[in-house]
């Protein structure tokens, strides 16, 4: 494996340390903003690391030696705080004057605090009500993708991979954005409207961690890709399991537990940070 540390410079003192944690053999820039530590292996005191190159608001990844993005077959979005920059729910949550009360639900549910279900009913539970057009103005004036995020996508488009977004959020943003930005596949929550208005609920299947997993394994399956071929992105406890699924598991400005089962951390770059790790 290679290490690729991303952002800026390294001080010399950590990267003597990060080296001899990592059993590194060498180390080379591959551009100013980034270098590589050759013969990597993830371990304990690695991870010991990590709050001291972060603190230099540097990125980090653990990548194998010669792959190239068109090795991959497949990769997977979260869309909330991912491929976008917003929670969905929480700007609806605004719209019905309870953004904080939603807001404080949603961060512990990507924390892993509270059940991603629960979390979900009782956020909806506090929109019921809510006129359906504040979608459209949701999607509209406040959605906005995040930095890198058009650049990754059309790369890996170029590159020959399927696309897909996989998110606990809702088909009206979902299906925009999969339309708008081209992808192949899109999966999410349909939210239920009786009489132009919210009703509090989802239409069928909660879309959780494990729905999520089971349509990254499904993709997986139909493509005839082998798991190393796979990159899922996400950013908090809801995407853990379908990051498990992967053969490359993507941080993005994630919760730390999240980053700590990661293999790459993009904390401080934008989503086409990513491209900087192959050949």
């Amino acid at each position: 494996m290679n290490l690729v540390i991303q952002g800026g410079p390294l001080p010399t003192l950590l990267l003597e340390r990060v080296a001899a944690a990592t059993g590194a053999t060498a180390t080379e820039p591959r551009s100013p903003q980034a270098i590589v530590l050759a013969d990597a292996r993830r371990s304990a005191a690695f991870n010991d690391l990590i709050p001291l190159i972060e603190a230099e608001k540097l990125d980090w990844a653990f990548v194998e030696s010669g792959k190239k993005l068109s090795d991959f077959g497949l990769i997977c979005f979260d869309m909330d705080s991912t491929l976008i920059t917003i929670e969905c729910i929480d700007e609806l949550a605004d719209f019905a004057g309870k953004k904080a009360e939603v807001s404080a639900v949603t961060e512990a549910a990507m924390r892993g605090e509270i059940d991603y279900r629960e979390s979900l009913r009782r956020r909806l539970a506090l929109l019921a009500g809510l006129d359906a057009r504040v979608l459209a103005s949701v999607f509209s004036e406040r959605l906005q993708l995040s930095a890198g995020a058009r650049e990754l996508l059309a790369a890996a488009q170029q590159a020959g991979l399927r696309t897909a977004i996989l998110s606990g959020g809702f088909t009206y943003f979902t299906e925009r954005l999969r339309i708008e930005l081209g992808f192949d596949f899109a999966t999410s929550n349909e939210l239920e409207i009786a009489g132009g208005k919210l009703t509090g609920r989802v239409v069928g299947e909660i879309v959780d961690a494990a729905v999520k997993a089971r349509h990254l394994v499904r993709l997986t399956h139909e493509l005839g890709l082998r798991k190393d071929q796979v990159i899922a992105i996400g950013d908090g406890a809801n995407d853990l399991m379908m990051m498990a699924e992967a053969g490359l598991a993507v941080a993005f400005h994630a919760k730390p537990a999240t980053r700590a089962r990661a293999d790459v951390a993009i904390n401080v770059g934008g989503l086409d940070s990513l491209l900087n790790l192959f050949d």
